[in-house]
């Protein structure tokens, strides 16, 4: 599996150890950066990076996932879901992390890096990358209208409140 993976200088110490973590497992690693340590750096380009990365490999059929993390995970969370395709899942635990693939097939996680020991931080990915996508109906309903509401600012069938459609294909 290719993993792509992003930070900002908050998580760059966990960067380290996550590569060589994913790598030891015999998993392919991609660092969208940053490589040195900046304390004013910005992450949201290293996490879109990340997840552009991550949504054309699975369309190409290339199995891949994504891992951004910063001080809260928050901000690497928002980054990421901006890119089309991207369903990207803030984990603080196993179950969150699990569930992230189980029901919402998720793509990337967030983790925060000033929340959680490197150790915690290895076991979510580890969850995460385990298993498996349920593809029951309900799920996959549920995804689909994500993605429809993402292209066309619409669900069929389901009343969106909002004033004004968002522009399809934001990244």
């Amino acid at each position: 599996m290719r993993i792509h993976i992003a930070t900002d200088h908050a998580g760059l110490d966990f960067s380290r150890d996550l590569r060589a973590h994913l790598r030891g497992a015999g998993h392919e690693v991609v660092d969208h950066g940053p490589q040195s340590y900046d304390p004013l750096d910005d992450y949201p380009s290293f996490c879109i990076n990340a997840a552009i990365a991550v949504v054309a490999e699975q369309a190409a059929g290339i199995p891949s996932l994504g891992v951004v993390f910063g001080g809260s995970g928050n901000g690497e969370q928002i980054a990421a879901n901006k890119v089309t395709g991207a369903r990207a899942a803030l984990v603080w635990s196993d179950a969150t992390a699990r569930l992230a693939r189980e029901h919402n097939d998720a793509n990337v996680i967030s983790i925060g890096a000033r929340q959680h020991t490197v150790e915690e931080a290895k076991a979510f990915i580890d969850a995460f990358i385990e298993q498996p996508y349920t593809n029951e109906e309900r799920h996959a309903r549920r995804i689909a209208q994500l993605a429809e509401y993402e292209r066309s600012g619409r669900i069929a069938g389901h009343r969106i409140d909002s004033p004004a459609a968002p522009e399809p294909g934001r990244v």
